[in-house]
């Protein structure tokens, strides 16, 4: 495993982790016990913020599926680059194998 995989990796597991915590806090927040002046006052008020805060996590997690697609997309990249350069690498060290017993074949028809 080179470095950059590791990076990524632990890029990624740090990313999820603050997703895991944030929808923790989210539900936490919703699951709390409420008093019954709390409920008769501020009802409304309670269930929008716990709307909003259910929002932002699914909000959060669709962009850290997206960044670690992103990141798996950027690791197949390079890999697919580096296959790439390795096969003009090979076209090349043919043609020039191919070239040079084109001349061989040339100056033998020659003489």
């Amino acid at each position: 495993m080179n470095s950059d995989t590791q990076y990524e990796d632990s890029v990624s597991i740090m990313v999820l982790e603050n997703i895991k915590n944030k929808l923790l806090h989210a539900f936490r927040t919703s699951a709390e016990p409420r008093t019954s002046a709390e409920t008769a006052i501020h009802p409304i008020g309670k269930s929008l913020q716990v709307n909003e805060e259910l929002r932002r996590a699914k909000i959060d997690g669709a962009i850290t599926w997206l960044r670690s697609e992103l990141l798996e997309m950027r690791s197949q990249d390079r890999q697919l680059a580096q296959t790439l350069l390795g096969l003009n690498k090979e076209i090349q060290r043919l043609r020039q194998e191919n070239g040079s017993l084109l001349l061989d074949a040339d100056s033998t028809e020659h003489l």
